[in-house]
């Protein structure tokens, strides 16, 4: 249990009698579980006031193995059994810094930011999967701290742990966290040209180069010109990883 409260941050404790305003949740379930069969993310749903999973996905890729009732069960603790445990200490990093960071938001806006990072699985097959995990607040306390929150697994397109990115919704700003100096860098998304745009779309359709052209009005040699640039602009060495950033980053 000792190891498990290292997850949790004084600055976002929500005690047992804390101020809630419980109308605010409703069926909310019932449409994350819709959620749940529409994509190929797995899903899953952190309470902070009693520190366990309120709900998991059927996604395999999270599951290591485990039926999404059996994860549910072990909450916490499925991270010291199914995560790297390098990996397990940097989670517990991210969570301070993520919290330290959220308490300097002003309260009506912190449903706006999300968490994004990567870390490694340990699934059935004692296989190490690189996955990129997000969280997002759903429901605060009266106070702000998070109540809930709905987490969002998927394969990573990156090629090592960390990677850890706050963004805001509808704002083209973001904060990088730098696990050297342990301090939030601020940068800002990258922005596709409206040819990358086009092309990636395309590609993500299925079509081929010289398809592409064909759609495009253009040459096959000139879609090739700004598939480099594109790989340059977001640092991906193919189209396969080039459609997991675009995805994961929200660029389509």
């Amino acid at each position: 249990m000792e190891e498990i409260n290292r997850f949790f941050n004084d600055k976002n404790e929500v005690h047992h009698d804390a101020e809630i305003d419980r109308s605010q949740v409703g069926e909310y379930l019932e449409a994350v579980k819709a959620f749940s069969r529409i994509t190929y993310q797995s899903l899953y749903v952190i309470d902070y006031q009693t520190r366990a999973f309120e709900y998991v996905s059927e996604n395999p890729l999270f599951l290591c193995g485990k039926t999404s009732e059996e994860v549910k069960e072990l909450g916490y603790a499925f991270y010291f059994q199914n995560v790297k445990p390098e990996d397990v200490e940097l989670l517990i990093k991210i969570n301070e810094a993520g919290f330290e960071f959220y308490e300097n938001i002003p309260v009506h806006e912190r449903k706006l930011y999300s968490i994004s990072y990567d870390f490694y699985l340990i699934n059935s097959k004692k296989n190490m999967v690189l996955v990129n995990h997000k969280l997002t607040p759903m429901f605060l306390t009266e106070e702000g701290q998070i109540w809930k929150a709905l987490c969002v697994v998927s394969l990573s397109n990156s090629t090592a742990s960390g990677n850890v990115v706050i963004s805001r919704e509808g704002s083209d700003e973001l904060w990088k966290y730098n696990l050297e100096s342990n301090r939030w860098e601020k940068d800002e998304k990258i922005k596709l040209s409206q040819r990358e745009y086009e092309i990636l779309s395309l590609y993500a359709s299925g079509l081929t180069i010289n398809e592409i052209a064909e759609k495009l009005f253009i040459s096959a040699d000139t879609v090739k010109f700004h598939r480099k640039k594109l790989f340059e602009k977001i640092g991906v060495n193919n189209i396969a990883e080039a459609l997991g950033y675009a995805k994961t980053n929200k660029l389509l």
